[in-house]
């Protein structure tokens, strides 16, 4: 018997004791935002930079937002319509370290509300010697437990290697389930996390439902604790945010859920999109969330969690963290391009791309104004006490969340850290993401998994 993590989201109760202090935080901060500039503008404070401070404020307003989130809840007729429901799970894998892939399967034997279908579409792994990778054993074992009754049907198909994409499509294309489950080889399911994620299809325009994603091996090295707080502002910041506006705009390949017939109506499209001429390697789950837009409404339910594994060598991380970037400036492009321009993703792009035009330009102002310059000191101090404080407002989104593999102690000691997470953000990774705009051309590359690079 495989010992599985288990969490479980906090109360409303709790969620509203945790959100008071950074709600409370942003009012007064937006207040005096406020004051200062109107000071500036009424001659009583010479202050060039008021505007730019409040606009960097407002541009942050995901932050206050996420903590309105509260996962979505069904009735009991909206049970009896959940519980019809055929649901398929596929899981693409490709050079997964077998232990890992037979965790991921066994989780999804042991959901609360058991699925109907799982499809397992090997990507022609490969060994360190470049001899195919099987699985034969877990395949084996697999067939064996859901031969009994009761248990969802299962097929094992094995490609030549031509991507996630075509491994999802050549089962999903033709498979009729109502709703289909994307869930990454790398992950483990928590045993409530399809019975939660199915919860806001009782809203007949929801589209697609992002999982909340945790770290499984959080506390390997240094860099998997970093990656833990690393992935506080988009899984449980931004994305919740958007998820109070039912525009979620990237669902997390790791777990997310759509209506099934907005990805077989995707099938020939999906799996051929192309970039400057180039085919799309990267980026599956946002170009499904986009059609999960273009359907309907897409949100997160933070109580559908999932565990899955993050990089513990640095060279592999940024090589991820690469990938992930140049798809995502990729799809900002497509939401330009194709998303209202009186609509919520339109708009949030933007300001996103003026956030980061500010702090390129912010610098450049005080080294240019000479007032400015020498009050350098002050603005330099109050930066840091700024994303200090920030980041632990972040941070506190760690306590919303209760996991069975992760003491108190441990997860106290994440928050202390928090700082060291934004400071990594400013120094590596935001230079990365501009190189990653500079080369987004480079998206028919996976960029991993050359070989299994991490086992359980």
């Amino acid at each position: 018997m495989i010992e599985l993590p288990r969490a479980r989201h906090a109360s409303p109760r709790a969620l509203l004791l945790l959100g008071v202090v950074p709600l409370t935080a942003f009012l007064a901060w937006g207040v005096a935002h406020a004051v200062r500039l109107a000071a500036s503008w009424t001659g009583h404070q010479d202050d060039g930079l008021a505007l730019a401070w409040l606009v960097s404020f407002l541009l942050l307003w995901w932050v206050p937002v996420s903590w309105l989130e509260r996962p979505r809840k069904s009735t009991r007729a909206d049970r009896q319509t959940l519980d019809a429901l055929s649901v398929t799970v596929q899981v693409p894998v490709y050079n997964e370290d077998p232990h890992v892939l037979r965790a991921c399967l066994h989780s999804v034997l042991r959901q609360s509300r058991p699925v109907q279908r799982i499809h397992v579409v090997d990507d022609g792994s490969v060994d360190d010697t470049g001899a195919p990778l099987t699985y034969a054993y877990v395949r084996a074992e697999f067939f064996a437990l859901t031969r009994a009754a009761g248990m969802p049907q299962l097929t094992w198909t094995r490609t030549p290697n031509r991507g996630k994409r075509r491994a999802q499509m050549t089962v999903l294309a033709d498979d009729d389930a109502d709703i289909f489950v994307t869930l990454d080889s790398d992950s483990v399911l928590d045993a409530e996390a399809v019975a939660e994620g199915l919860k806001p299809f009782a809203d007949p325009g929801v589209a697609s439902v992002a999982g909340q994603v945790l770290v499984l091996n959080h506390d390997t090295n240094s860099l998997t604790r970093m990656i833990n707080l690393l992935y506080l502002p988009f899984t449980r910041g931004l994305r919740s945010a958007q998820s109070v506006l039912g525009r979620v705009t990237i669902n997390s390949g790791t777990l997310a859920f759509y209506r099934a017939g907005i990805v077989r109506d995707a099938a020939g499209t999906y799996e051929n999109e192309t970039f400057r001429g180039r085919p799309m390697q990267m980026n599956d789950d946002s170009m499904l969330t986009f059609y999960g837009l273009l359907a309907g409404d897409t949100v997160h339910q933070p109580s559908s969690l999932v565990f899955t594994l993050a990089p513990e060598r640095p060279r592999h991380y940024l090589r991820q963290q690469l990938r992930w970037m140049r798809g995502t400036t990729v799809r900002h492009l497509w939401w330009l391009r194709y998303m209202p321009v009186g609509g919520i993703v339109f708009w949030t792009t933007v300001s996103e791309y003026v956030h980061m035009l500010l702090g390129l330009a912010i610098p450049v102002i005080v080294l240019a104004d000479e007032d400015l310059r020498g009050h350098i000191g002050v603005l330099l101090a109050s930066g840091l006490l700024i994303a200090t404080l920030m980041s632990y407002l972040m941070a506190l989104r760690l306590f919303t969340v209760r996991r069975s593999d992760m003491t108190t102690r441990q997860t106290l000691l994440l928050f202390a850290l928090a700082p060291l997470a934004a400071l990594w953000r400013a120094l590596i990774l935001r230079p990365l993401y501009f190189y990653a705009m500079a080369t987004c051309h480079r998206i028919d590359r996976w960029g991993t998994r050359t070989t299994v690079e991490v086992a359980l």
